[in-house]
């Protein structure tokens, strides 16, 4: 079991990464367990202002004090949030080491780990930015060298009316839309390996076929078989992350509605605005759980508790409150 205690702990980090890779993860998040790996094992000198190379660092130096030392210094000038998600990567770590026969045990239970807080939703702010969203993307702009409307809606509405990740976008292919008319679905790769359904509506099933239908025309109909990537860029290649959020931001600053944009949100606003509307007609935190792809109900629960929020806000808002506040206020003094 300990013929590789001597290995470095950076040797060792490539190796879980690999075995991470074989689940598909996005590469955001292969650098994420990196970093956070990395990060924490620069700490577990003596002296935290001259962190050790990863190569002089080996895995049975790698004991429970040494670990609460590590995080202590890592957890100092961070956010909770942060701490939680490096002692997550830790924890996969260590459980690999296991599994391989590396290390005898995980010594992360012996280490403090902070309650992460749930992410709060960030949805477009307007009662009616969606629409106006929409509205003006539909329309073809005359300063765009190659407008697409068809495309660009298409992407909208899959993230406002189905509520996609990016990933999930990206990942889709001409044969994930299924069923017949008024029974028609997306097949969706969610995140962690979660597959799920999402059923479509015929409005933006219109909005689907509309937009194959003008990719048939640009491209020819080879362009549209079923294994095709579902999403494309005006040369008809398969769009990547990096020109999804390109355009989605373009969108966003057509309909001149970049203010109502939450800081960070991009296009996962669209999502969150396909949620907090699912809590404000009335969905259940199940129900918001299934159609999201989440994988625990605390997550879903938090598009309710904003709505409710949302709702005493507007019933404290009521002037007929003060007036009551001023009547009772009257009572009492006489």
């Amino acid at each position: 079991m300990h013929d590789k205690q001597d290995e470095s702990v950076g040797h060792l980090v490539e190796e879980f990464l690999t075995a991470r890779a074989t689940r598909k993860p996005s590469p955001h998040t292969l650098e994420a367990y990196r970093r956070d790996l990395r990060a924490v094992a620069a700490l577990v000198g003596d002296d935290p202002a001259t962190p050790l190379p990863l190569d002089q660092v080996t895995i049975s130096a790698l004991s429970p004090r040494v670990m609460r030392a590590a995080f202590a210094r890592y957890a100092a000038p961070r956010a909770a949030s942060s701490v939680h998600r490096a002692w997550s990567a830790w924890n996969s770590f260590f459980t690999f080491l296991v599994a391989e026969g590396v290390v005898a045990g995980n010594p992360m239970p012996a280490v403090g780990r902070p309650r992460a807080p749930l992410p709060q939703p960030k949805p477009l702010r307007g009662e009616d930015t969606p629409e106006e969203l929409l509205a003006s993307v539909a329309r073809e702009d005359g300063r765009q060298r190659d407008p697409w409307p068809e495309r660009d809606v298409a992407v909208l509405a899959l993230a406002l009316c189905a509520g996609l990740r990016l990933s999930e976008l990206l990942a889709l292919r001409v044969s994930s839309l299924s069923g017949r008319a008024g029974e028609r679905r997306v097949d969706v790769a969610g995140k962690g390996g979660r597959p799920r359904v999402v059923p479509v509506e015929p409005e933006l099933d219109r909005v689907l076929v509309a937009y194959l239908d003008s990719r048939a025309r640009r491209f020819g109909p080879r362009s549209v078989r079923p294994d095709s990537p579902l999403l494309v860029d005006r040369r008809g290649e398969p769009l990547r992350r990096g020109g999804l959020q390109y355009l989605v931001d373009s969108c966003y600053r057509r309909a001149g509605i970049g203010d109502r944009v939450p800081r960070g949100a991009r296009l996962h606003a669209l999502r969150h605005t396909f949620a907090t509307r699912l809590a404000e007609d009335g969905a259940s935190a199940a129900e918001i759980m299934r159609l999201l792809g989440h994988a625990s109900l605390a997550s879903s629960q938090t598009y309710i508790e904003v709505t409710a929020g949302q709702q005493r806000a507007a019933v404290r808002a009521n002037r007929t409150n003060r007036a009551l506040a001023g009547l009772v206020a009257g009572v009492q003094a006489g």
